[in-house]
Formats: C-alpha cells, sequence, structure tokens
C-alpha cells in the first residue's frame, strides 16, 4: 500500500504544480516539455545499471514506450483544450472516471474476478469522482465540443491499460526506472519536435520560469508513474482494485489540497463526492 500511497501523492501534487503555473504564469507547453526531459533524467540515475543506449531499441517493452510517449503528451493537451473549452471539472472527470477502461481489461485479458462489494466500490467510485469535480455553475455545451472529453476518457484509459499491459508481459520489476525513463524522453522529443514545427509560425519563448516549473513538475510526474508500476505488483489487490483506489483518491486528495493551499471552496456535492470516494475506497479495498 506505501507504494500506491507514494503515487497518489505525487499524482495530486502534480495538480498543485499546475495550479501554481497559472499564478506565476508559466507557459505550460514549454514547462511540460522540460518536466519529461527532467523526469527522463530522474529516471536514468535510479536506474542501478549502466544505461546502454543503444540496447534500449531491443528490448521488449521498447516500442511500447514509443505508443505510451506520444500518447501521454497528446492526452495531456486535449486534457488543456477540454479545460480551457469546458472546464477544469469536465477535464478532471473526463481523465479519472477513464478508469473504467483498465478495469474492464482487467476482467477479460487477466481474468480477474471482482465481488458483489468490489464491484459496487467501483460504482461507486465513478459517482464520487463525477461529484467531486462537478460545478454548481452549468456551462453550455455544444454537442462538437463533446469530442473532447470524449477522447480525454479514452485516451487516458487506454493509458492506464497499456501501463498494465507493459508491467505485466514486458517490463521486470528492475527495469521500472529505465522503462519509465523511455516513456518520458519519447514524449520529450514528440513535445520538442512539436514546438519546433510550430516555431516556424510562432518563435520559441523558453525562459527560466519554464524551465523551473518544468523540473519542479517532472520530478513528481516521474514517481508518480514508478510507484504506480510497483503497486501494480501487489498480490494482494488486482488491477481493478488499484486503478480505483488510485484514481478516486487522486481527486479527494487533489480537492482537499485545493481547500487547505488555495482556500478553494467547494460545494455540498463536492463533499458528498468525497464521501463516496471514502467509502468505494473502503469496499475496493477491505472487501
Amino acid at each position: 500500500m506505501l507504494d500506491l500511497s507514494l503515487s497518489i501523492f505525487f499524482s495530486s501534487l502534480i495538480f498543485v504544480i499546475f495550479k501554481l503555473f497559472d499564478t506565476h504564469k508559466i507557459q505550460t507547453i514549454y514547462a511540460i516539455i522540460v518536466n519529461y526531459m527532467t523526469a527522463c533524467i530522474v529516471g536514468v540515475l535510479f536506474y542501478n545499471k549502466p544505461v546502454q543506449l543503444y540496447e534500449i531499441p531491443k528490448s521488449d517493452w521498447f516500442y511500447g514506450t514509443l505508443f505510451l510517449g506520444i500518447l501521454f503528451i497528446v492526452i495531456f493537451n486535449l486534457m488543456a483544450k477540454t479545460s480551457q473549452r469546458l472546464g477544469v471539472s469536465v477535464a478532471s472527470v473526463a481523465t479519472k472516471m477513464s478508469l473504467v477502461i483498465p478495469v474492464i481489461l482487467g476482467l477479460i485479458l487477466y481474468s480477474e474476478k471482482l465481488s458483489f462489494l468490489k464491484s459496487a466500490g467501483i460504482i461507486l467510485a465513478l459517482a464520487a469522482v463525477y461529484f467531486a469535480s462537478v460545478k454548481d455553475t452549468p456551462r453550455a455545451i455544444q454537442r462538437k465540443s463533446l469530442l473532447l472529453p470524449i477522447m480525454v476518457f479514452l485516451g487516458s484509459g487506454i493509458i492506464d491499460a497499456s501501463i498494465k499491459y507493459m508491467e505485466e508481459n514486458h517490463v521486470s520489476t528492475n527495469e521500472f526506472p529505465i522503462f519509465s525513463a523511455t516513456v518520458f524522453g519519447v514524449a520529450a522529443c514528440t513535445g520538442i519536435l512539436f514546438i519546433l514545427l510550430r516555431s516556424f509560425d510562432k518563435p520559441l519563448k523558453l525562459n527560466f520560469k519554464n524551465v523551473l516549473g518544468g523540473i519542479a513538475l517532472g520530478i513528481p510526474n516521474y514517481f508518480s508513474i514508478f510507484f504506480l508500476l510497483r503497486a501494480l505488483q501487489n498480490e494482494a489487490l488486482n488491477s481493478a482494485s488499484i486503478f480505483t483506489i488510485n484514481n478516486v483518491a487522486i481527486v479527494m486528495f487533489s480537492t482537499l489540497l485545493g481547500i487547505v493551499l488555495f482556500k478553494e471552496k467547494i460545494s455540498a456535492k463536492n463533499w458528498s463526492g468525497i464521501a463516496l470516494a471514502v467509502i468505494s475506497i473502503m469496499l475496493v479495498t477491505f472487501f
């Protein structure tokens, strides 16, 4: 449970850092690329063997890291657009409700079994994520705009399911650091290619604040994935339980951090979502 708790902590910390980006006027796209570069470097430093770059493409998991790295930065940009057009709550709900995808795939691919109470816990988790994120002020949403949260939902679920598949079939425990580093390295390269192509229309603007913000984001970003991979090896909990606890606890903890650190106001619906989150975690964990 320690690995899962650390993954939840570092994932929640990411939301706090994003909030600080807005406060300190840090340009998100540049900070994200520096973040992936930082996460890659941290992974290499934590790898306890000499890093032979020419050996990485020969690894069983290499092509999976290409897919994941590109997906990471594409989905993040879709999350940003969803937040800007439809609101942060819509992006949050779309991201965290994607837990149903790895849960369903875990039941199908790995013959995992769920008791009645665990199944009830997962259903409550979906309700918890919604109520913890929803805002009281309604926003008119055009049908065309619904494509964005749907893509975020599918993409986030595919990322979680792919991480589980790679951990289950291709990545050994001692390879977690270099595997994670390679994923982030691919994401960084994809981001660099993106801004280079965009530089033909918009000149590059990289400053010290963007670099510092990216470094501050990259360290918890790396450890959120690293500890999630370790948590997935927990024999006491199946992947359905781990993804449920992880996603719901992140919503709950980040909401509480928002209240404590940024004096954010939450509604009765949000409190009911937090209460449902606690119940769902108890059902999934202890039954």
